[in-house]
């Protein structure tokens, strides 16, 4: 047994034995956990990766005369100014906003150009008071010209992060960076082994060790503090997370740096690198998780639902070499079928090993020693929101009109008209989808004399599902610009017609 209090006297000395989480799993599978509690002082783990819920407390000082701040926007984005006369806070995911919404540029990109010692543009605007007069300002500021740009990110360093794929037959743009169709890639974000929280997790009791409110880290380049357990934090599940603190002023944009996600938004990149003191035997064995021992779940994210399939399960080990094998249903084969997919990650392993090797380099300098925590984390809670979805199940009421293929203009256009319709499905024998047919197509038909369905049926039909939920159609119909989509079974037989008139009734009717 050795207390965090002996190891920094050895820290203080230049006699600690300091090692990354990577070298760890070396001494422990050479020594065994015993021999290597005994041997090894402190273990250093480290992350680099999106980590949206992450932003900044600013402080500006008082203008002359003084000004009320209500809205504040740095470089176009807006900070949140609900606190005091000159106090604002710049969340990471927020985007800018000076004329239209730009997602590629946001509050991390301020971030980073704060850090980077650039020049931001800052305009506020309040209302007057007899104290703060002032109704507007305009300047430009740089990180020191700012009292205070303290971070504090309610949510950083996940434990556990389930990979991505997609099983749509089109691309799809999301946090997990861009999916391509039909299970052709898959995504997958996190360091694995070297994850703070990962090599701190007592698996039995399902609790962590050593880290604690309080505890001292590595945090965008200079020094942080865990300030508690972050949001939506769930050791039960091996879900856990951090809410940090650090001085902004200290941090550097090798450690902290903007990013985007195509057609999804902006995000910050951070290094996050935890000092696990080796108390004992049970420290030690945590400290030796490997890639292959922390399972990741691939989540389909062509569902567009909270709780998303799950299509296969896999490890880090298996996501590093480039490819994994998972099993898929083949709808024409009618059975599973074998599919081996690219793997890219969107986090970046050699940055997490640079922030465990600067933290290793800090304390064996003599520049960092090790904090008590104050409490350990809680158990934090991760339910869902109340928040009831409406499914397409929700409002299809009348059986599907559709036609075969081999009728006529003549007769399409007949079954538009008696049954009040703009749209009509083609379907093979089995009710499955072939194509759609619009009233438009059906009058140029005419126009030009073309007789066949199947020469103006569009064959790449958008399509919906029974348990899609009816924002996601909306946005569907949006995207592609289209006035309504057939549903369709789990095997392609067309059991519906949402149109654009549908979703406006029953969106009209609903109150916010």
């Amino acid at each position: 047994m050795k207390t965090i209090r002996e190891i920094n006297e050895k820290i203080k000395k230049g006699d600690a034995v300091v090692v990354t989480a990577e070298e760890m799993i070396e001494i422990v599978e050479e020594m065994g956990p015993k021999g290597a509690a005994k041997e090894v002082d402190v273990v250093t783990t480290g992350t680099f990766g999106a980590m949206c819920s992450s932003g900044v407390f600013l402080n500006f000082g008082h203008s002359d005369p003084p000004i009320k701040m209500m809205r504040t926007y740095l470089n176009g984005v807006e900070a949140y100014s609900g606190l005091a006369a000159v106090d604002a806070y710049l969340g990471a995911a927020q985007p800018n906003s000076d004329d239209d919404i730009d997602i590629n540029y946001g509050g991390a990109h301020v971030i980073e150009d704060l850090v980077a010692g650039k020049e931001v543009r800052l305009v506020a605007e309040g209302y007057t008071t007899d104290c703060y007069p002032r109704k507007r300002v305009s300047t430009t500021i740089t990180l020191e010209d700012l009292n205070q740009a303290i971070m504090v990110n309610p949510r950083n360093s996940y434990q556990t992060y389930p990979a991505a794929t997609n099983s749509r037959e089109e691309k799809i743009y999301t946090y997990m960076g861009t999916l391509l169709p039909e299970y052709s890639n898959i995504n997958y974000s996190g360091a694995g082994q070297l994850n703070p929280l990962q090599n701190d997790y007592n698996r039995e009791r399902k609790t962590y060790n050593t880290i604690g409110i309080g505890t001292k880290i590595f945090l965008g380049g200079g020094i942080g503090y865990i300030i508690g357990e972050g949001t939506q934090h769930n050791p039960e599940k091996a879900f856990g997370t951090l809410m940090v603190k650090g001085d902004l002023k200290t941090m550097s944009t090798k450690f902290l740096r903007a990013g985007t996600m195509p057609n999804y938004g902006c995000t910050l990149y951070v290094g996050v690198g935890v000092p696990i003191p080796v108390l004992n035997e049970e420290v030690a064995k945590a400290c030796a998780v490997r890639d292959e021992d922390i399972q990741v779940p691939i989540l389909d994210f062509g569902v567009p639902r909270r709780d998303r399939p799950v299509v296969a399960r896999t490890n880090y080990k298996e996501l590093r070499k480039g490819e994994v094998t998972i099993e898929i249903y083949d709808n024409e084969l009618k059975r599973w079928v074998e599919k081996t997919v690219k793997t890219a990650s969107i986090s970046s392993y050699k940055k997490s090993r640079e922030v465990a090797e600067e933290l290793k380099r800090w304390i064996l300098n003599g520049d960092f020693t090790l904090s008590e925590p104050v409490a350990p984390l809680g158990r934090g809670s991760c339910k869902p929101m109340k928040a009831e979805a409406k499914l397409v199940r929700d409002i299809l009421s009348k059986p599907p009109i559709v036609a075969r293929p081999n009728i006529s203009i003549e007769e399409a256009a007949r079954i538009l008209t008696e049954k009040n319709i703009n749209h009509l499905p083609i379907v093979d024998e089995e009710g499955r989808l072939l194509g759609i047919v619009t009233s438009w197509d059906i009058a140029k038909a005419v126009a030009q004399n073309i007789k066949s369905i199947c020469e103006i049926m569009t064959r790449k039909v958008i399509s919906s599902t029974l348990d899609e939920p009816i924002d996601v159609v909306a946005r569907k119909m949006s995207r592609y610009d289209i006035s309504g989509v057939p549903v369709v079974d789990s095997g392609g037989r067309v059991v519906g017609m949402v149109t654009a008139e549908d979703l406006s009734k029953l969106l009209g009717y609903r109150k916010f």
